[in-house]
C-alpha cells in the first residue's frame, strides 16, 4: 500500500474508534484531548477524517483491478 493509504486507513481508524465511544459512551475522545483553546486542532483532525473517508473510496476501484490482474 502506498503511504497516503497507510495515512488514510490511521485516520479512518481514529474517526471509528472516536465515533464508537460516542455511541457507546457518550465521549468524544478526539474532543477532550483537543478541547477547551485547541478546539480548532480538533476540526482539522474531524476534517481530515472525513477527506481519509472520500479519498478511501477510491479503493473500490484499485481492489477491483487488483482481483482482474490476478485471475488474468
Amino acid at each position: 500500500m502506498r503511504t497516503l493509504d497507510w495515512l488514510c486507513m490511521t485516520l479512518m481508524i481514529i474517526g471509528s474508534v472516536n465515533w464508537g465511544l460516542v455511541g457507546f459512551f457518550n465521549f468524544d475522545l478526539v474532543t477532550s484531548v483537543f478541547g477547551g483553546s485547541l478546539y480548532w486542532i480538533a476540526r482539522i483532525i474531524f476534517g481530515l477524517v472525513g477527506l481519509a473517508g472520500l479519498y478511501s473510496l477510491t479503493l473500490y476501484g484499485r481492489l477491483d483491478s487488483r482481483e482482474e490482474s490476478k485471475q488474468a
